[in-house]
């Protein structure tokens, strides 16, 4: 089943609330809207959490409890690691028959086990997989919808302000699914650029190498997705890294031994945590991360 909605709904009767309030919650959240993160709990990071809420104009509560009090809609945008135990904590705080849109990037398996602690507690879930970076798309990224709720989300979503929202299929994990098994290439492709390429510089080859793909491949030039790719890995490969972690299992529970899934998570996470902001340019890049290697190595 596909189904796209391009927003219209009418408004989303009763509150608002976000569980996590970190790149895409703060993307996505609206003036009013309630916000929970759970890294509020740790009090060095309370002041500056509660700061983002006000700067956005959101409501933030430092529990989950004054986050989700009469919330007909819950987005949970947590960290992949967090998913599953977000849905178990909070399940028995949730209203009888609140929506609990799981947006996070995480394995078919993880969802249902979420599902099942969201559903027994009585509220409904739904499997939501956001399919493009957030920044700079906003409300207008692309996002799939399913399980036996999704018409629901999907209106309620549409309603909040949502504008590409399509249902994918019946069942809790059809989004998750090809969120996952799409990031086997996505992911993929930008660790195997890291390697591509660092090996490429250490060989004094590089231009040569970049020219060697720009013929096979024209409609980027490999030096230009090189830099991308690397200021993907950098900004965001520890988060990266817990998703393709994900990825793993979902291809385990297809079979299918992630030979590389694995090489990708530990590049994504090798990369990611170099830290320090994000160079401008691939030379600078490339300096970095030798840079940290360099320091291992000292």
């Amino acid at each position: 089943m596909s189904t796209r909605r391009n927003g219209g709904a009418s408004g989303v009767t009763g509150a608002v609330a976000f569980i996590g309030f970190g790149e895409a919650g703060q993307a996505f959240a609206r003036r009013g809207d309630r916000a929970f993160d759970r890294k509020t709990t740790y009090p060095s990071a309370r002041a500056a959490k509660l700061a983002e809420y006000e700067a956005g104009g959101v409501k933030g509560c430092e529990t989950a409890r004054a986050a989700l009090a009469d919330a007909a809609v819950v987005l949970s945008l947590v960290t992949a690691d967090q998913a599953l135990e977000a849905a178990q904590d909070d399940a028995a705080l949730l209203e009888p028959g609140a929506l609990w849109l799981d947006m996070n990037s995480v394995a078919p398996g993880t969802k249902r086990a979420a599902a099942a602690a969201i559903e027994a507690a009585g509220g409904r879930y739904a499997d939501v997989a956001v399919m493009a970076p957030v920044h700079p798309a906003g409300m207008a990224v692309p996002l799939l919808v399913a399980g036996p709720h999704a018409a629901d989300a999907a209106a309620a979503l549409a309603a909040i302000g949502f504008t590409n929202v399509e249902v994918t299929g019946p069942k809790v994990g059809d989004a998750s699914a090809i969120k996952m098994i799409r990031s086997v290439m996505v992911k993929g492709i930008e660790a195997l650029t890291a390697e591509c390429i660092l090996a490429a510089h250490r060989a004094g080859v590089t231009d040569a190498v970049i020219a060697s793909l720009d013929a096979s491949a024209k409609a980027q030039g490999w030096g230009e997705r090189a830099d991308y790719n690397l200021d993907r890995m950098l900004a965001h490969g520890t988060r990266r890294a817990a998703e393709m972690e994900e990825v793993a299992r979902t291809l385990a529970e297809l079979g299918i031994e992630p030979a590389m899934t694995r090489g990708t998570i530990a590049r994504q996470r090798e990369i990611g945590a170099i830290g320090g902001g994000v160079p401008e340019g691939l030379a600078a890049k490339l300096a970095a991360i030798e840079g940290l290697v360099r320091g291992e190595a000292a």
